[in-house]
């Protein structure tokens, strides 16, 4: 059994995602006045009283639209209430009740569900403002008076909540799942691989760029293992980033990447590797996360014998830095080969993992040594007395030498490369920290 899971709904603009990043514990979900900013649905894991959940914030539903944003939000919603074991149903003292509010009450009402009423904004210490009395005429019980921007009601709203979910089962625990970020610049086909992975419109696919703009995490099992999909706004050139709105998303793309375990970089077959994609795909490598170069929209490309060796070829040559990386052709719109994915995201997230004895690394540095010289200025030879793995994820080595300026680049890329050969480490970076230990020349 997975753990409860709670959906906070209402219409847009009542103040969802600052409910949501309150009962988070942390910033996740964009905040900001404009209608219609959180599109997809946004998950996050928190506690309570000993009981672990899960909370999904959606987009604003709007019961009548024919906005097509507004009514791929409302479909976000109502997946995440299909979903859901306790509703949070999110309204404003400030509007009162709406017509709006009466038509989502009545959906949730349809439901089944329980749900839990917070009457929202509600930012003043002392009597209840009474006009939190309209809001019984919604028909869903006794209201809790909420701030969510100071966090007044919070502890009502939790045990309220505490009190709607299933019997507690022990298999509520944290599952291990490989989390799986997928990233790229915009209009890639990131959501659309989500989606076919997913087998349902989990996130919103849309032919306009920039249409993902929060992170949004899909869990997902099959017979490879167990996943968290983040799919991720699309990262712009910071040149074209001047919308406030759109800062965030970088900012949220860029925190995803560092709480994924495994990064999925994305690139147009059409297009190659252009400027955009080698910025994204450092931000996985400076990270230091394990990777795996997804080249999307292979269906659209006139192929003869020898096409795929050669965009191989031109990927590695454009991103030099990760030729590590292994790269996987698909397309995500027919699903050509994407089940190949999921081996692929098995095996670099165990080789970022990876433990080496200090035995056997220093076995690999006397024969890297003895096949090529440490390098010598002024008469002075590079030594280096013994290398360590301190860390994982990404594999971390500390070698230990008598001169840290000895220790040129090409010296330290041939130990690297060394290391590589004889323990495999495909799809992860290394890092190679150089420690001085003193002159011990003589």
């Amino acid at each position: 059994m997975s753990r409860p899971l709670i959906a906070i709904v209402g219409r847009p603009n009542v103040g969802k995602s600052r409910l949501f990043n309150r009962l988070a514990g942390q910033r996740l979900a964009i905040v900001e006045d404009t209608p219609g900013v959180t599109r997809d649905r946004l998950y996050a894991s928190s506690d309570w009283n000993g009981r672990s959940f899960d909370i999904v914030d959606t987009g604003g539903i709007e019961p009548r639209t024919d906005n097509e944003i507004l009514l791929f939000m409302r479909e976000q919603a109502l997946l995440a209430i299909d979903h859901a074991d306790v509703i949070v149903f999110v309204t404003d003292i400030t509007t009162g009740v709406t017509a709006a509010d009466h038509e989502v009450a009545n959906m949730l009402l349809r439901s089944g569900k329980p749900v839990v009423l917070a009457v929202n904004k509600m930012d003043s210490i002392g009597p209840v403002n009474p006009d939190i009395y309209e809001f019984y005429t919604l028909g869903l019980g006794d209201p809790i008076a909420l701030s969510a921007a100071h966090g007044h009601g919070t502890d009502e709203l939790l045990d309220a909540c505490v009190a709607a979910f299933p019997p507690e089962d022990d298999s509520e625990t944290d599952d291990g799942a490989i989390k799986v970020a997928v990233i790229g610049k915009p209009n890639v086909g990131k959501s659309s691989l989500v989606n076919r992975i997913l087998g349902e419109n989990r996130v919103i696919v849309s032919d306009m760029a920039g249409t993902t703009r929060d992170a949004v995490d899909s869990r997902f099992e099959n017979e490879y293992g167990s996943y968290v999909f983040i799919d991720t706004a699309g990262i712009r050139r910071k040149s074209k980033v001047d919308d406030r709105i759109e800062k965030y998303s970088v900012m949220r793309a860029q925190m995803a990447i560092e709480r994924a375990d495994v990064c999925i970089i994305m690139i147009d077959a059409r297009e190659g590797v252009t400027e955009q994609d080698t910025k994204v795909a450092g931000l996985a490598h400076e990270a230091g996360k394990a990777s795996i170069i997804v080249i999307n929209k292979w269906d659209l490309v006139e192929k003869d014998g020898k096409t795929m060796d050669k965009m191989r070829a031109d990927v590695y040559r454009d991103l030099a830095f990760m030729t590590y990386a292994p790269t996987l052709f698909i397309s995500a719109l027919t699903g050509q080969r994407v089940d190949r994915l999921f081996e692929l995201i098995n095996y670099v997230n165990d080789q970022s993992a990876m433990r080496i004895t200090t035995g056997m690394l220093n076995n690999v540095l006397a024969d890297a040594t003895a096949r090529v010289q440490p390098p010598t200025d002024k008469g002075r030879r590079l030594k280096i007395y013994y290398m360590t793995q301190t860390g994982v994820r990404p594999p971390t080595f500390v070698a230990f030498c008598n001169s840290a300026d000895l220790f040129h680049f090409s010296y330290q890329r041939y130990l690297e490369n060394q290391i590589r050969g004889t323990f495999g480490l495909e799809g992860t970076p290394i890092r190679l920290i150089i420690r001085q230990k003193g002159d011990k020349e003589q």
